[in-house]
């Protein structure tokens, strides 16, 4: 069955409501109440489609010479087609129930692209269902059935509470034998496993296989605090280490996707970046909190609050210790809010305000990545007095009618172009190379090499070891790059 895979496989689960069990020092004495309690609310999940070009739907065939060869030929899908006949692909997966009028709760890897759903019952009924709505970022799905009878279901927990070492049971579909009892610990949280733009992990060693995913992860009140999505896995096997969307993370985007059969996402409408160490080196700072504006969307709700160079350190009262914080802060929180933004800004903390806009489909996440560009050899460094590019490693010039066109800068391009950059400078080992724009120097606008010379003389005398500069490269993509002073 098609799961995704970091070094391997994925899987995960999520919860109900029951009494906590008493736990001793050494964890529960047993789950056996729980677990009967929690797993009529827990199904199964067959979704399959149909793949043209296949080998062919498997079809009944009559003993040779049987009268009845022609009307199972009648009725084989694929008679005829050759080529174009078409083969079932079939994925299995686990899901819980939200509510008693059928809502089950899955991962969106489980049924998508899927021409059928079943799902299955614990008491083994098999009910079709209907996709309400799908989000691939967060891998999350809401199917609907009907039954003839309100359906047994649980509820999200705080997930916040979860803390590591407190004792998870999951609940799925492990390679299709249905109805796994797994008891763990919260072995981290906050993970990053680089699926997505909003990966915030729990990660437990409660045993979770292929088959697991979608399947609840609950804390010991019964109340599901996480959704089974990943594991680490070595020839589709679990080696003790799964992973599951936090509950808090997942429940608004559960409801969203009933509401409106989408999420509807917060949007800040800027590009964002790491503070490194060495751009923290550049602005006298002692840590690497925040995420850095690289740049600002003219149609988004941060234009005219926010500038390039802000660090971001606060987003309505939640601390963003790092850049991937924010997206999933601005994700979580409701369009037309209006929201407090802590930001440093040429080294002064200052309180803003942005009204949260709507995350549309054609607009990405910002998310700024490392220049991958390998610079060319230039000329060894010069002798002598020591110059404004001997400190820096490279050397800079005013954007001229000759210089655009040798470096096929747009007119709409403004700084100091990038002339050359010496070999075995730090520059030259971030990337750095002849035609990039310089467009700021620690977060403040440049237009003449005096601006710069100014500016990293205040740097020196500040005993500063670094210097930040904001490099737009010839597609227009920009980023702050911290370069370390020479000598």
């Amino acid at each position: 069955m098609p799961l995704r895979h970091i070094a391997g496989v994925f899987a995960l689960v999520c919860g109900l409501t029951v009494p906590a069990l008493a736990a001793g020092p050494g964890g529960p004495q047993s789950v056996a109440a729980l677990a009967s309690r929690l797993s009529p609310a827990v199904v199964n999940i067959s979704s399959s489609h149909r793949l043209h070009n296949g080998a062919g739907v498997p079809f009944p065939k009559a003993p040779d010479g049987s009268p009845l060869q022609q009307y199972f030929d009648d009725l084989n899908p694929n008679e005829g087609l050759g080529g174009d006949a078409m083969e079932e692909a079939e994925s299995l997966g686990s899901g819980f129930l939200i509510s008693a009028d059928g809502l089950v709760v899955t991962n969106n890897h489980v049924i998508a692209g899927a021409d059928s759903v079943l799902v299955y019952l614990n008491d083994g009924t098999r009910l079709p269902a209907e996709i309400v709505g799908e989000d691939s970022k967060t891998d999350l799905a809401v199917l609907r059935v009907i039954a003839r009878h309100p359906l047994p279901f649980v509820s999200f927990g705080d997930s916040d509470t979860a803390a590591v070492g407190d004792w998870v049971m999951a609940i799925g579909n492990p390679f299709g034998l249905g109805g796994t009892v797994t008891l763990g610990i919260v072995s981290a949280r906050n993970r990053d496993i680089q699926t997505g733009p909003y990966d915030n992990y729990i990660q437990t060693d409660a045993s979770i296989n292929q088959g697991n995913s979608g399947g609840p992860l609950f804390d010991m009140d019964g109340k599901v605090v996480g959704i089974a999505t990943a594991i680490i896995a070595r020839g589709g096997s679990s080696l003790g280490i799964g992973f599951a969307v936090p509950g808090n993370l997942a429940q608004p985007v559960v409801e969203q996707l009933v509401r409106y059969g989408a999420p509807r996402r917060g949007w800040l409408g800027v590009g964002i970046q790491d503070v490194t160490e060495d751009i923290a080196a550049s602005m006298g700072r002692t840590d690497t909190h925040g995420a850095m504006v690289t740049n600002v969307d003219p149609k988004g709700p941060g234009v005219g609050v926010l500038e390039e160079g802000d660090v971001i350190l606060e987003f309505d009262g939640k601390p963003v210790l790092a850049m991937r914080d924010l997206p999933r802060l601005v994700a979580e929180t409701a369009v037309g809010k209006s929201v407090a933004l802590k930001v440093e800004r040429e080294g002064k903390e200052q309180v803003l305000t942005v009204v949260v806009g709507r995350l549309q489909d054609d607009e990405s996440v910002p998310r700024i990545g490392s220049n991958t560009a390998r610079p060319a050899p230039t000329s060894p460094p010069a002798t002598g007095t020591p110059t404004l590019g001997q400190e820096l490693g490279f050397e800079i010039a005013p954007i001229d009618a000759v210089k655009r066109k040798a470096y096929a800068l747009a007119d709409t391009v403004d700084g100091l172009v990038i002339t050359s950059v010496r070999d075995g400078s730090d520059a030259y080992q971030k990337g750095f190379v002849a035609g990039f724009v310089v467009t700021r120097v620690n977060q403040r606008k440049v237009t003449t090499v005096a601006d710069v010379q100014a500016i990293v003389d205040m740097a020196r005398q500040a005993g500063r070891p670094a210097v930040l500069f904001k490099i737009v490269d010839p597609s227009g993509d920009g980023r702050f790059i911290a370069v370390r002073l020479a000598g």
